[in-house]
């Protein structure tokens, strides 16, 4: 079984129209539709689509980014307020490009070539502030803009990934300093003198925001979880099984908590983190700006914290499932069947596979919905044992309503047990003693699940001895049941039972129940 498990736990996201209301209220994806509704004939724009210069304090003034100036303004006002405005110009330009790649804009050159949402690559495109042109561009609203208004919350998440692809390029492109070096005389890019793999860039960061992504779903994916940047960084460099990190590795570490810094700034106006930078009174000092901390909260915390959103939940798992990764979200299993649904929880935490469960069983009726599970149950396979223990768990959720179809199994061979515990644990009035063949056999069956749902952990090993302990001859009878997992649950049961007699009986009852079945 172990070998079609999903490689990632299961979350729990809000609904479409949650995330699509998050997705809206995202400052960069809200820019661009704020420049997207204001452009119009008379914008002007380069031949890459880019807004040019003179065009930029208008932008930055529609989304009000430029502050009000002091009436008597200071050299060193006027020194602050210039850089002011270069930020905000750079951020209006910013918010214009993921209008035009996403499509919120479209811009037709003289030409008659249009720039859309493929109209500007990551490493410059449209993105540049006032990078040229003569400003001969036309520009009108685009298909994606009417979505905004009247589009369904598929539509507009849609919309947001694109707008996440965009500003993920931006964060794996190489940083302007070193661009601007790196330009030949033909204009074009030197990739060699950068000293920049786009691919290995791109494969680091999505490694980053897996391991992100896996961290926030561990702990059900529900609150925030709130994660240092070294133990990010870490988590890409250091080995699993090095000890203490040598200093080349540390170095290597520092690098990339500072590459790091910088990608996570980019992320964070569309929603996917919110972030808490490093403390920049730790450059002042390149000794220490060069350590992985360590230490308390406090302290790492000053190397930057990373927190997934919601939001940035569903991007990170819709940008991996279109890789091919299989990520598991609360819910997927509602509209299937019994059989799906008994399979597909089998190896869920034990909150994520109630919540499944409870959302698969408000589709249906209680009755109904019991003797699909009950039916899907059955089996001889290796994961039949663990849907026989997750159907009894299921049962338990529908109540009472589920007693009538869990009678009609009374005498099957596989649900019987399963039946009248279950009826016992409810209370239920004239449930028939079960058999000693089904007594064992239901044992039998019962570790068989644990074994497959969570290996041999100690609270099995205290069920096995008090099994034993139960009944005298535990294993002179054990060996003759009919259940395909009899012999392996006997070996497990001696590899787990501490008293060594005990043990021996239980490796004797496995080679006999395997003799037995020509094993």
């Amino acid at each position: 079984m172990s070998g079609d498990r999903p490689t990632l736990p299961p979350v729990r996201l809000p609904s479409d129209a949650e995330l699509a209301r998050d997705a809206l209220a995202v400052p960069l994806l809200a820019r661009a539709v704020r420049l997207a509704r204001w452009a119009g004939p008379g914008t002007r724009v380069g031949a890459g689509g880019e807004l040019v210069e003179e065009q930029l304090p208008a932008a930055a003034e529609v989304l009000g980014l430029l502050g009000t100036e002091s009436p008597e303004p200071t050299e060193s006002d006027e020194a602050l307020a210039a850089q002011a405005r270069a930020e905000a110009e750079a951020e209006a330009s910013e918010a214009w490009r993921v209008a035009v790649d996403t499509g919120l804009v479209e811009v037709e050159d003289p030409s008659g070539d249009a720039e859309s949402a493929d109209g500007a690559d990551g490493a410059g495109g449209a993105g540049g502030v006032g990078a040229g042109g003569d400003g001969d561009g036309t520009v009108s609203a685009g298909a994606a803009l009417q979505l905004i208004a009247s589009g369904s919350p598929q539509d507009v998440l849609s919309l947001w990934l694109d707008a996440l692809d965009v500003v993920f390029a931006d964060a794996t492109a190489p940083v302007l300093e070193d661009l601007a070096g790196a330009i030949g005389d033909d204009g074009e890019i030197d990739l060699d003198a950068l000293d920049w793999d786009p691919e290995a860039e791109a494969e680091f960061l999505e490694g980053v925001l897996g391991n992100l992504y896996l961290l926030t779903a561990g702990e059900g994916g529900t609150d925030p979880v709130p994660v240092p940047l070294p133990v990010l960084a870490a988590s890409m460099i250091v080995p699993d099984d090095m000890g203490e990190p040598t200093d080349d590795v540390l170095e290597q570490v520092s690098d990339a908590m500072m590459r790091l810094d910088d990608q996570f700034a980019l992320l964070e106006p569309i929603g996917l983190v919110t972030y808490v930078p490093v403390d920049e009174a730790l450059m002042v000092d390149d000794a220490e700006a060069e350590s992985v901390p360590s230490g308390d909260d406090e302290d790492v915390s000053r190397y930057g914290v990373v927190t997934l959103t919601p939001l940035g939940l569903h991007g990170i798992r819709s940008r991996m499932r279109d890789a091919g990764v299989e990520a598991p979200a609360v819910g997927d299993l509602a509209d299937k069947g019994a059989d799906a649904l008994l399979d597909g929880v089998a190896h869920f935490p034990e909150p994520a596979a109630r919540a499944e469960t409870e959302q698969w069983l408000a589709r249906r009726e209680p009755a109904a919905a019991a003797r699909e599970l009950l039916a899907a149950a059955k089996g001889t396979d290796p994961g039949a044992p663990l849907r026989r223990l997750h159907c009894q768990q299921s049962l338990a959720l529908v109540g009472a309503e589920a007693e009538p179809a869990v009678r009609e199994v009374l005498d099957d061979a596989e649900l019987g047990g399963l039946a009248r515990v279950w009826l016992a644990e409810l209370g239920a009035a004239d449930v028939p003693p079960p058999s000693e063949s089904m007594i064992f056999w239901l044992a039998i069956d019962t570790i068989a699940a644990q074994l497959d749902a969570e290996g041999e952990p100690l609270e099995l090993q205290e069920l096995v001895e008090g099994l034993v302990g139960q009944h005298s001859g535990f294993f002179d009878a054990a060996w003759r049941v009919d259940h395909p997992a009899t012999a392996d649950v006997l070996e497990a049961m001696g590899r787990l039972h501490g008293d060594r007699k005990a043990a021996k009986d239980a490796r004797k009852a496995a080679f006999k129940a395997r003799s037995r079945n020509g094993g």
